[in-house]
């Protein structure tokens, strides 16, 4: 039944899968075909053998790479990141996209937005030579200020506690702006009538962003949480290596899955490793975004993806 269904459809709509085929070809070819690769994490891997050809070793590759300590770290660094980063840049996403629809005069609601959406079409590349602008021990801002002031300079790349504030503060100076896009078109989405029923009986802006605006939005946040939630061991690689560098003394305090694979990659020829720690990334983000999504699915079902 279902067959015959399919062909009716397909007959009666055949432009339309026309149209559609080049999309669903590249994603088989460029997402679902790659994946046949995800064997490497269980071979010890040849060049003269190949993928298929190269002879199994079990997980040989992941108990190497957790006998080093090295897996433990890295899967700690990039969870803590992830939520720093999801909590951080969202709280101040919801607040700027509040302050925004609040602004009564058009042009500076326009510019504040532009000025806001801005950081997020700046290359990492460029936020990368910012950073070292501000921190270089040398000739860097903070530093040429210090001694100006007569203090001794500080060598913010031999201190690896401050780069998981510098690193979150960056990343929500870039995303906060396109993040609040997304909140601002909720917010919009509000029926206008029910703030003014409110502003008449008395309510003060602060509490039509309590009691109107914030639990309107409740189903956009909850969306944008977890599907960052689902991507909380795939830390932003360009970014952390933009920023970071090979800095071996920031390593402890900086690498996360990404530019751990990538260094691996680059120092070692041992591939079936890093498709190793590719596929435990992988697999353990579909556990977490399963998860999470069945904790709010249990505690309010339509706010869940699925």
């Amino acid at each position: 039944m279902k067959k015959e269904s399919f062909i009716h459809e397909f007959r009666k709509n055949k432009a339309l899968f026309a149209m559609a085929a080049p999309a669903i070809i590249l994603v088989l070819v460029m997402q679902y075909f790659p994946m046949s690769g995800l064997v490497l994490a269980f071979k010890g891997y040849r060049y003269d053998m190949g993928v298929f050809g190269s002879p199994w070793n079990g997980v040989d590759n992941f108990r190497y790479l957790f006998a080093s300590g090295t897996g433990l770290l890295i899967t700690r660094n990039t969870v803590l990141y992830n939520l720093l980063n999801l909590f951080t840049s969202q709280i101040i996403a919801v607040l700027v996209a509040v302050f925004i629809t609040e602004i009564r005069r058009k042009y500076f609601k326009k510019i504040s937005q532009t000025v806001i959406l801005l950081p997020y079409f700046i290359s990492w590349v460029v936020v990368g030579v910012f950073v070292f602008s501000i921190f270089n021990y040398e000739t860097g801002m903070i530093n040429t200020v210090i001694r100006a002031a007569g203090g001794e300079p500080v060598n913010f790349y031999m201190k690896p506690g401050v780069w998981p504030w510098i690193i979150c503060a960056f990343n929500s100076w870039k995303w906060t702006g396109y993040n609040s896009v997304i909140y601002i078109a909720a917010i919009t989405g509000i029926d206008g009538a029910v703030n003014e029923a409110a502003a008449i009986d008395g309510a003060t802006i602060f509490q039509r962003i309590r009691y109107i605006t914030l639990p309107s939005i409740r189903p956009t946040l909850v969306t944008m949480i977890l599907l960052q939630v689902g991507r909380i061991l795939r830390g932003d690689f360009e970014m952390f290596y933009q920023i970071v560098g090979n800095n071996g003394q920031l390593f402890n305090a900086t690498d996360v899955i990404d530019t751990y694979v990538f260094r691996s990659l680059v120092t070692n020829p041992d591939i079936g490793m890093t498709a190793a720690a590719t596929f435990y990334q992988s697999v353990l983000c579909f556990v977490i975004i399963m998860i999470v999504n069945a904790a709010v699915r249990h505690i309010d079902e339509d706010y869940a993806l699925f």
